[in-house]
């Protein structure tokens, strides 16, 4: 019995001795490591041509203090995998101890490359101590396109019904693809046209700006092709609206560098008979990256095109072909469109020497249409003989522009002779004058009429004398004989 319990208290002792033991075999085995990680671990989202910070905590929980610590972001070799400004040999920050068990924070201050799609990129960064790599970890950061870089195809198709241009997609011939996932882009950023007014019927030379706007890649080899829309109804007159006025539509270039920028020209005719608006030119560009990949694209062109305004004038109508000052005479003619374009807001003004200026308002005449011109023109001053009347036309384009014509013709103007100046009188009295006849009527009736009046008044008062000395008489007669 007593040999039992020494052996259970033997038992006990033991597993004692295990329980404090384990705890201490754990705590030594446990590893001592240095830590690298995002502040808050969160993915830092940047912005093109943004300045941002970013915050890494390294902490360390060996036993030993770090001397001499470094952190660094590797750049790697081109910057497809590098989204920032490179402007820094190295991004290194540095401190010179971080004691055993404690962390320190490491901020860097970064930029966004402007040419940067929205897209996660991955970044190693690197520590060292006392120029020893202690440990290295990679992070993610979300980066954001520029604006301008992502506006929409409606705005650029706005652009071109303008008179503008557009660019359309890229993408690797037969599928391919580039190892970094960018590709470089070579956009159009504008043109220009010499004569910078593009009339139909007539030659101009076209000139491409182009860019290249990968940061790091060169593209070389570049073929281009023009190609503008049929235009005519008619099989016969139908053609493109732009031909080569020599040669052919295609363009040699051999290379653009990374980021820069080159011009490419091509003689063009514009065809006769287009009408006044914008003219659509696809381009395909075909071309090769650093790696001799091909490369194609499409951008398009939209030139606007000019009409000369085309119109005649028939004989002119004249009636009569003389006149005298004062007396008016009928100008006629008829205006013939002949030209593409209408004519808006028509007038004929006559002017000359011997009439009075005359304005016609005609109206709108369309393409292909004809207007009556109608006036009439009033003498002022004699001439010796006939003389020389400008007919001036007026009229605006779909511009709006005010544009001129003259046309002369002969008209004579003789001095007014007495009849003539009679009737004018009388018809100066017709419009509104002082009628002197009816009133020299009217005087003299209303003198006659007073007269009359005067010599009735004069053998009325005349009779009543008469008979009043005859009355007088006769009252003085008997009385004398009644005395005798």
């Amino acid at each position: 019995m007593r040999l039992l319990k020494k052996v259970l208290a033997g038992f006990c002792m033991a597993a004692l001795v295990v329980t404090m033991v384990k705890p201490a075999e754990i705590q030594a085995a446990s590893p001592e490591i240095i830590t690298i990680k995002a502040k808050d671990n969160k993915v830092p989202v940047f912005q093109a041509g943004q300045s941002q910070t970013w915050t890494i905590t390294v902490t360390n929980s060996t036993s030993q203090p770090l001397s001499q610590v470094a952190l660094a972001p590797e750049l790697g070799d081109s910057g497809e995998s590098w989204p920032f400004k490179t402007e820094y040999q190295d991004y290194k920050q540095s401190v010179d101890v971080i004691p055993a068990g404690e962390s320190c924070d490491f901020t860097f201050e970064f930029v966004q490359r402007e040419d940067v799609p929205s897209a996660r990129y991955t970044l190693q960064f690197v520590l060292t101590a006392e120029n020893e790599v202690k440990a290295s970890q990679k992070f993610y950061v979300n980066t954001t396109a520029k604006p301008e870089d992502t506006k929409s195809s409606q705005e650029e198709g706005q652009e071109a019904d303008a008179g503008g241009f557009s660019n359309g997609g890229v993408s690797y011939s037969g599928g391919g693809s580039a190892g970094s996932g960018s590709v470089p882009r070579v956009i159009v950023t504008g043109f220009t046209t010499d004569p910078a007014e593009v009339r139909a019927g007539s030659n101009f030379t076209l000139t491409i700006h182009l860019k290249n706007t990968s940061k790091s890649t060169r593209v070389s080899n570049m073929l281009f092709d023009l190609s503008a829309p049929t235009e005519g109804s008619d099989e016969q007159t139908a053609a493109p609206a732009f031909l080569p006025a020599s040669g052919s539509s295609s363009i040699y270039l051999e290379g653009i560098a990374a980021n820069g920028t080159a011009d490419i020209s091509i003689q063009l005719n514009a065809k006769a008979d287009l009408l006044q608006k914008p003219y659509s030119i696809d381009m395909s560009m075909k071309y090769e990256d650093s790696s001799a990949t091909q490369i194609e694209a499409t951008s398009s062109i939209s030139i606007p095109v000019k009409q000369d305004a085309r119109f005649e004038f028939s004989e002119f109508e004249i009636s009569p072909e003389s006149i005298a000052v004062g007396e008016e005479a009928n100008v006629m003619c008829n205006l013939y469109n002949l030209g593409k374009i209408k004519l808006y807001n028509v007038k004929a003004t006559f002017e000359g020497s011997c009439i009075d200026k005359e304005e016609v308002f005609v109206g709108n005449v369309e393409s292909g249409a004809s207007a009556s011109i109608d006036a009439m023109v009033e003498g002022k001053k004699a001439t010796k003989g006939p003389a020389k009347i400008t007919m001036t036309l007026s009229y605006e384009d779909e511009a709006g522009e005010i544009k001129t014509m003259t046309k002369d013709f002969q008209l004579e103007v003789t001095e007014a002779s007495e009849s003539d100046l009679a009737a004018m009188d009388m018809e100066a009295e017709d419009k509104g004058g002082i009628p002197v006849i009816p009133i020299l009527i009217l005087v003299a009736a209303l003198a006659v009429i007073a007269a009359a009046v005067i010599i009735i008044r004069k053998k009325k008062k005349k009779q009543t004398l008469v008979e009043e000395e005859a009355l007088l008489d006769e009252l003085d007669g008997p009385s004398e004989d009644e005395q005798q």
